[in-house]
């Protein structure tokens, strides 16, 4: 992983290395992280935050976290809190932590200035006929009939319009710029609107709240920012921040808009109200739900924030928006807890192995590493007995083409003990096998036998008289098409209904106890898994072992 985005190739490193040649901010450079606090940051969110702070320091320059919380009605201190832990656990230091909500008498007083130099006008019209009046690409807008209002009429309705003496949504005030104009973000857009929701910062005190496109341009400018990076479904809005900005006395050389392609993934929606649909609707346990795509569900299944970051800078900036598929995602985590996770031996579907030629009693102890990948992991000690639990799948009475795993008369390796062969079964009323009887080799012990003969499966194991009982969540994907909702339109029609599946009554090798909340081991043979943070032994399936996307690579070589 590189320790930052490439300052040679992307488009906006060259924007900013142009504007430092030139001189254009003073060789300054300074972005900024602006999301508003009305839900919990997503994986889409990562790759902005990854680019706003790599841009910054790439340059020597500073990125603040600042908060456009311009909303009253859907915006919380939750949000804001889970913002913050969020870019701070992906490793990145906010400079400062802002508001908008902090500019709110500049934002005011900017207002009134356009309102007396006749650029913004108070609209008594509701939103549906102000949207009506806008008309569309290749049909001309219609003025509103207050559009002619003096600027002193104006100024005094946006003065009782603040006092509160108005109805919500009863009055707007709408910048003034061209009904006509191509780009319908430039017809005559709305500045501020009258609502009365409790804001999380400024209580009551403001029943009238600036719009994005008037709160954002201006806050860059106040806090000195010189590259505001957006994704590109902001191209449309650049116009009108640009013509904000020109209309005002800045304390700062005017910001430059810059876009880049938002990161999309497969199988995914990151729509804020689509997740929170998935919330409120009890479809999912939370906003940080092992199968949410936010940063606190990624974060509890075990990703590590380091994949996170590379992936998000492998995947560069570009100026057109695509759908990574997720097994790439998949894969960087799996590769960073590959030199990182603990190797522990799990069995989830358990099944009793007894050893009926082992001595009565008998306990003995293999050293094991912790981690092949990283010997300085050291070794672990790991108890093996006569009474065994294997996995359910890892037995079959009668062998099925191909299956090469523990049969009766087949013999097997037992990971790091010794070589096993099954010989009968014990059932149940039903006939369901809940017992497989097997006789052990002791001169096996280590997984080798000294005749040099082969074995064609090595299967894991947990000691029955030592074994920690678990719980474990498997995941699938949350949504079953690549593109949910390309067929309906709503993208939660295409919800996966077998997402999760729950398995009580796992038997872990007794070291996971010693698991701290949220990290990730591997569960050998079965793949990564996180120990909950809230909930004691219990375990979220962060990725199988199988690399899909080397494959998926392999198969279009």
């Amino acid at each position: 992983m590189s320790e930052s985005v490439s300052s040679a190739g992307d488009f906006i490193s060259e924007i900013v290395r142009a504007d430092n040649a030139a001189g254009t901010y003073s060789g300054r450079v300074q972005t900024r992280f602006p999301p508003e606090p009305n839900g919990y940051l997503h994986i889409g969110h990562a790759k902005a935050i990854t680019v706003d702070f790599d841009i910054a320091k790439n340059f020597g320059g500073i990125c603040n976290l600042r908060f456009d919380d311009t909303n009253p009605e859907t915006e919380e201190t939750e949000y804001v809190e889970s913002i913050i832990a969020d870019v701070r656990w992906l490793g990145f230091e906010p400079a400062h932590v802002l508001y908008a909500s902090d500019y709110f008498d500049q934002l005011y007083e900017w207002a009134e200035l356009l309102i007396t130099t006749g650029k913004a006008y108070v609209d008594d019209q509701d939103g549906e006929t102000i949207s009506a009046q806008r008309g569309g690409y290749g049909k001309p807008g219609i003025d509103s009939p207050y559009r002619n209002r003096t600027p002193d009429e104006n100024l005094e309705l946006f003065r009782r319009m603040k006092a509160g003496e108005f109805a919500d949504g009863t009055r707007v005030l709408r910048a003034k710029i061209d009904m006509n104009a191509e780009n319908m973000q430039l017809r005559d857009p709305v500045l501020y609107r009258i609502r009365r929701g409790h804001h999380h910062r400024t209580q009551d005190r403001w029943v009238i709240y600036p719009t994005y496109d008037w709160a954002h341009g201006q806050s860059d400018a106040i806090e000195g920012v010189t590259h505001s990076l957006c994704t590109l479904e902001f191209v449309s809005h650049r116009p009108l921040y640009d013509w904000c900005l020109a209309q005002l006395p800045l304390p700062y050389e005017q910001p430059r808009q810059i876009e880049f392609a938002r990161l999309e993934l497969n199988n995914t929606v990151t729509s804020k109200r689509r997740l929170a649909r998935l919330v409120n609707d009890g479809i999912v346990d939370g906003w940080d739900d092992p199968r949410m795509p936010t940063l606190s569900g990624l974060r509890r299944r075990g990703y590590p924030a380091s994949a996170i970051v590379a992936f998000c800078r492998d995947m560069g900036v570009s100026k057109t928006n695509s759908r990574q598929a997720l097994e790439e995602l998949e894969s960087y985590v799996r590769r960073h807890l590959n030199k990182t996770a603990q190797r522990r031996m799990a069995v989830l579907r358990p099944l009793r192995l007894t050893i009926t030629n082992w001595p009565a009693g008998q306990v003995e102890y293999f050293e094991v590493m912790n981690n092949p990948e990283n010997p300085g992991d050291g070794t672990r000690r790991v108890a093996f007995s006569g009474e065994l639990y294997i996995e359910r799948d890892d037995f079959a009475v009668s062998a099925p083409p191909k299956f090469y795993r523990l049969s009766i008369g087949r013999e097997v390796r037992l990971r790091g003990a010794y070589f096993v062969t099954a010989t009968e079964v014990v059932t149940d009323g039903d006939g369901q096998v809940v017992e497989v009887l097997a006789s052990y080799d002791p001169q096996t012990r280590g997984g080798d036998a000294p005749d040099g003969r082969k074995v064609k499966s090595t299967m894991h194991w947990v000691s029955r008289p030592h074994a920690v009982a678990a719980s474990v969540a498997l995941y699938d994907r949350l949504f079953v098409t690549a593109l949910p909702g390309e067929t309906t339109g709503e993208p939660l029609d295409d919800l996966n209904p077998n997402s999760r599946e729950l398995l009580s009554g796992c038997q872990l090798e007794a070291a996971l106890t010693e698991a701290k909340p949220g990290e990730a081991v591997q569960f050998e043979r079965l793949g990564y898994f996180a120990a909950d943070p809230d909930q004691p032994m219990h375990f979220h399936r962060t990725v199988g072992l199988r690399d899909e996307w080397a494959a998926i690579q392999k198969r279009k070589g």
